[in-house]
């Protein structure tokens, strides 16, 4: 009886090629893989996330592939759901001949543990979990209690403020990825001409959410903010809910959001507007050599 076929590597040379190639793999498990898909459509639309080249990579056992990863560096390394454990050391050895400077990694949660402690064997360099996450997707929005006000898109006019605001979520939800806020202005400024970004209006602008990166079916929702002194009063939950019923209405079949498991609050309210767990992500970053890794 022949053996299994033998597991090859292949780095891809640029976006739309590892669309190519990855795409019906991780398209077979679109929730999970949702951050990857719309990363990736966002390239081959000439979106940048760095001045640096990404970092795309397939392994094929035969002609199926059995494992995928993507980085756009200073971001953590993705490993795509679906990817073996026999084809994670292939990944890993890959990334290892262009470089060792990765900040961190992030996938399924016991692929992303076996990835780090490869990685930290290999490196030195020692790891902790940064963020536990969940994956939800909704099909159907439930629709919140009702608050006044309205959705609407952000207008360049108010980028200061949603720039300010960039800078803030950044702060409060990525305290390991510091930004400043010239590079929350851009960041901001990129979401508002792109028309992505929008925002609930009740007499002031008190909460802004956007959408971003396709998949095949479905859309990823982010970039979710209320100031502290607006919270509690409903404008996010009306916010969300409204910009999936506007992506739905436009012919998505889902939405997608990550949230920090940490954060009960926030999972409670997604649920309740229809948002349903889909699977659990971690988070690991890399303590640069002689950093302290106490708390």
């Amino acid at each position: 009886m022949a053996g299994a076929p033998a597991l090859a590597f292949r780095r891809l040379r640029g976006p739309a090629e590892f669309q190519e190639a990855a795409g019906p793999f991780l398209a077979a498990r679109e929730a999970e893989n949702n951050l990857m898909l719309g990363l990736t459509a966002n390239l081959v639309a000439g979106r940048a996330y760095g001045p640096q080249p990404p970092f795309f990579a397939v392994v094929r056992a035969g002609t199926d592939v059995v494992g995928a990863a993507m980085r756009t560096p200073p971001f953590n390394l993705v490993l795509a759901a679906g990817t073996t454990e026999h084809a994670l050391p292939l990944i890993l050895d890959g990334i290892a001949r262009e470089t060792t400077d990765i900040t961190g990694l992030i996938g399924p949660k016991d692929l992303a543990r076996r990835g780090v402690d490869l990685w930290s064997a290999r490196t030195g360099l020692a790891h902790r979990l940064q963020m536990a996450e969940r994956i939800y997707a909704l099909a159907r929005v439930i629709p919140p209690r009702p608050v006044s006000g309205r959705m609407r898109p952000a207008h360049s006019r108010e980028r200061d403020l949603i720039g300010r605001w960039f800078h803030a979520f950044g702060l409060e939800a990525q305290p390991h990825l510091p930004t400043t806020l010239a590079e929350a202005q851009r960041n901001a400024d990129g979401w508002i001409a792109g028309g992505r970004l929008r925002v609930w209006e009740d007499d002031a602008v008190v909460s802004m959410a956007g959408s971003s990166g396709p998949t095949p079916h479905g859309i990823r929702v982010g970039a979710v903010y209320t100031p502290p002194d607006r919270r509690r009063r409903g404008y996010a939950s009306a916010l969300v809910a409204a910009l999936s019923q506007e992506q739905l209405d436009a012919g998505k079949r889902f939405c997608f959001l990550y949230t920090d498991l940490a954060n009960p609050t926030s999972n409670k309210i997604y649920q309740e507007i229809g948002y349903e767990p889909v699977s659990d992500v971690d988070e690991y970053h890399f303590d640069p050599p002689g950093a302290s890794t106490g708390r």
